[in-house]
């Protein structure tokens, strides 16, 4: 499937689209302001260590403290008559203690109220190999499957190491149609870097930066482009040949793909990138037959509820279902790379009879996975008749990036009503005279809820007056949302 990626560059953020077949399949965000920190390598220090939860919280220099587990502590263990050969993991309070300096790798960015998760073991990734420092094995990316060409590969790196190199290297995926000398010089640019940062951690004082991964376009060029794409098209000239000299030195073989829009009309536009944004923020997906999704996003997990709408089917009921079904289960593959949803993700399909049409869609959603490169688990249909899923996730959603807390009604995605606001400010009327002896209380509030006084509650209005033997007199605030309100006593 042909694939191409597109660049929009401004002073303030860097977008990147993922278009297969000319659709939109992702969309990534980097703002100057909050830029990703994963990869960047710290010498940190650590705060608190917890016994209780076997981590430790370390100071990176970032607002909040970061998280290490103490599984994401490397230690050179040498086991003896352990199963896998490694002793068990030492207690957490017997590695780290409080102000200890620590050099440390960022695994994920800080989500929501969560720092930014940790780990010790070293990992600097090229465009054809990924540098492990602490390790000395080999080992060959997944989705290379023949075992004679793992093993080839794997003899292949063990060749071009010079004698006495210390540490191990894991082989990408791109690594198979590399030759030798790309390889070797994929191999010399990482120790390279490693070496960089050695000599910054022995005058830096803590917390400090010492390695910072590169920016989203140069990440593209490393881990996204595929035998698969066509074209990366930037409508920027400075990041076109800053981008251009970047692959001509690291990954010459992808220069070529480089394109610099020069067209009137905005790239992300000329494409329906904007138009796919802002119905990726939407909590309705629609579907073609006419059915539609649900999408809701909680701190815990993602929920996407299936609908069949407006689609009435030509035949029965059951195929009605099953068509509108199998057409979900290729949107919500979709939707999940679009949106960025991981962590917990519940999916509601209508409810099938038919152990037939069951498996065939989730055949189809699973099809319809294969494509994610974030790693993704589905479990089946539960006894309930959902589907339940899992996706890694290593940086905020789409939402969360674009979006912020509805400051009306707090996120909750609903505001109440007016005459709950006017019951409350009638109680809280009450509360003031019983604590204070005003002249008058004057109540502000948004216009509907003033005219609601002024209509239907009036007379409880009144009644409040006459109990606390002291006017209530009403002013509309237009610049209030529906639940905001104040009291002042005159």
């Amino acid at each position: 499937m042909s694939e191409e990626f597109l660049i929009n560059f401004t002073p303030q953020e860097t977008r990147v689209a993922l278009l297969q077949q000319g659709v939109v399949q992702e969309l990534h965000i980097e703002r100057t302001a909050s830029c990703g920190i994963v990869g960047n390598i710290y010498l940190g220090r650590v705060v608190r260590v917890l016994p209780g939860m076997q981590s430790a919280f370390i100071d990176i220099g970032l607002e909040r403290t970061a998280f290490l587990h103490v599984a994401d502590i490397w230690e050179e263990r040498r086991g003896e008559g352990t199963p896998n050969g490694n002793e068990p993991l030492r207690p957490i309070e017997r590695i780290l203690s409080e102000g200890q300096n620590l050099l440390v790798q960022v695994l994920k960015d800080p989500l929501g109220s969560k720092g930014a998760r940790l780990t010790t073991q070293m990992s600097i990734a090229g465009r054809l190999l990924v540098f492990l420092p602490q390790e000395q094995h080999i080992g060959i990316s997944q989705r290379i499957e023949g075992e004679v060409e793992r093993e080839a590969l794997r003899v292949r790196i063990q060749t071009l190491l010079q004698a006495g190199d210390t540490g191990g290297y894991i082989a990408r995926t791109v690594a198979e149609r590399a030759s030798d000398g790309e390889l070797a010089s994929d191999i010399v640019y990482l120790r390279r870097i490693w070496s960089e940062i050695q000599q910054r951690a022995k005058s830096a004082r803590p917390p400090a930066l010492l390695h910072n991964d590169l920016n989203l376009s140069q990440r593209v060029l490393r881990d996204l482009v595929t035998p698969e794409t066509m074209r990366v098209t930037l409508d920027s000239r400075e990041n076109f040949q800053k981008l251009s000299s970047f692959a001509q030195e690291y990954m010459p073989q992808i220069a070529a793909l480089l394109e610099h829009y020069v067209g009137e009309r905005p790239l992300f536009d000329l494409h329906g990138v904007e138009e796919e944004i802002q119905k990726a923020l939407a909590r309705r997906v629609d579907l073609k037959s006419g059915g539609y999704l649900i999408v809701d996003q909680t701190e815990a997990m993602a929920t996407i509820d299936v609908n069949t709408g407006g689609f009435v089917g030509l035949k029965n009921f059951d195929d009605t279902i099953f068509k509108t079904n199998l057409e979900a289960a290729q949107t919500i593959a979709r939707q999940l790379r679009l949106r960025n949803l991981g962590g917990i993700i519940i999916a509601d399909f209508i409810d099938m009879e038919n152990e037939e049409h069951k498996a065939a869609v989730l055949a189809e959603l699973n099809k319809a996975l294969i494509r994610d490169r974030t790693r993704i688990s589905v479990n089946g249909f539960t006894t309930l008749g959902l589907v339940e899923m899992t996706r890694k996730r290593t940086r905020e959603s789409l939402a969360h990036v674009l979006c912020e807390t509805c400051p009306t009604c707090g996120g909750r995605g609903q505001v109440k009503t007016a005459r709950t606001i006017c019951y409350e400010i009638l109680r809280e009327v009450l509360r003031e005279a019983r604590q204070f002896d005003a002249r008058e209380y004057r109540v502000l509030a948004a216009p509907a809820v003033t005219n609601l006084f002024l209509d239907e509650e009036s007379q409880a209005l009144a009644m409040l007056s006459d109990f606390i033997g002291k006017p209530v007199s009403l002013q509309a605030e237009s610049g209030y949302s529906q639940e905001q309100y104040d009291i002042v006593l005159m």
